[in-house]
């Protein structure tokens, strides 16, 4: 075990261990939600340090593995709620979420799920479910990034089925405007606020230059404060004959550290996707949340810690509802 590994640890143990945040949440548009703190502490008590392992180990061989799979839990969680639906694959009777639009060619990370999976049903079979799976990932990987670190609370169940039209429709764009991403949030319970905090989950990760052509077109499709160096500099980056598939990052400066840089970048006019920019330039609103975060980190990771339980808790299956797979990629 790496002194890294294990200093790691030991900040998740003690993190959870003194978390101030509250036994249950409620989500707004939906009541109560029966999700709780720690259930797995005596029916499969190595869960968490598996799946942590698993964590650090992807994101030491691949630093944008973190932003991977924190995205996989945000895609999950919007498409009829944090279900694990997202992980299903494409069989000859059953059409699955990963070739949706928002998904295709695009979200990634499986093989991780699929490892951490393995190794807690070797251990504890049909205990851990695939959605909690997701949104300990999730944590884990901002932690790991350098972020904020939260207790997760568990419980959920995995679905017994998957939408491709809900991913199409549901799925934040990378062109959307403020007044389409606040609606997409709203749907699923979500705030303005949660909304900008996060959006943040940007200051890691990649995009593909097919991603944020509008930033590429100029002055007249970027508003009055475009950052003429910087859209010259993406228009560099994206003119060889690979373009569609080249990678540009979220944050250029810390492009692989969770922190508020991407807030930092946004008044500077250097959001690399149209979405992320438009929360300075297309609202007086978001312009004055994104200039908050700018300017105290504490306050972003606050507030994103506590969107990210929020976020968490939408559609829950608990109870008896959907079930435990034995296999992330497939119902039992």
């Amino acid at each position: 075990m790496s002194k890294y590994f294990a200093f790691c640890l030991v900040m998740l143990k003690l993190a959870m261990a003194f978390a101030n945040t509250p036994n249950s949440l409620k989500d707004e548009a939906c009541g109560e939600v029966s999700l709780s703190f720690g259930i797995y502490l005596n029916i499969c008590p190595d869960a968490d340090a598996i799946i942590f392992s698993w964590v650090a180990k992807a994101v030491s061989e691949d630093p944008r593995m973190a932003a991977s799979l924190l995205r996989l839990h945000f895609h999950d969680c919007f498409v009829n709620g944090c279900d694990a639906s997202v992980l299903l694959d494409d069989t000859d009777n059953f059409v699955g979420e990963k070739t949706a639009a928002p998904n295709l060619n695009s979200l990634r990370g499986f093989e991780v799920i699929d490892a951490i999976k393995s190794d807690l049903e070797a251990v504890c079979p049909q205990t851990v479910s695939c959605a909690d799976i997701l949104a300990t990932v999730a944590r884990d990987s901002v932690i790991l990034s350098g972020g904020p670190s939260w207790e997760v609370q568990t419980g959920r169940r995995d679905s017994l089925s998957a939408s491709k039209e809900a991913a199409n429709n549901n799925i934040p764009g990378p062109n959307s405007t403020v007044a389409t991403l606040v609606a997409k949030f709203e749907n699923v319970g979500l705030s303005l606020n949660d909304m900008v905090a996060l959006s943040g989950a940007h200051t890691i990760g990649k995009a593909r230059c097919s991603t944020f052509t509008t930033r590429l077109q100029g002055i007249n499709q970027n508003g009055p404060d475009i950052n003429l160096d910087f859209i010259t500099s993406l228009q560099q980056l994206c003119s060889g004959s690979d373009s569609a598939t080249t990678l540009a990052h979220l944050d250029l400066e810390t492009p692989a550290t969770f922190d508020n840089q991407y807030f930092v970048n946004l008044i500077s006019g250097e959001g690399l996707l149209q979405s992320d920019q438009v929360l300075v330039s297309g609202e007086e609103q978001t312009r004055q949340i994104v200039e908050t975060y700018a300017e105290d980190p504490f306050v972003f990771f606050e507030d994103f810690k506590n969107s990210m339980l929020k976020m968490g808790s939408i559609g829950a299956l608990t109870g008896s509802s959907g079930e435990i797979r034995r296999n992330c990629r497939t119902i039992n």
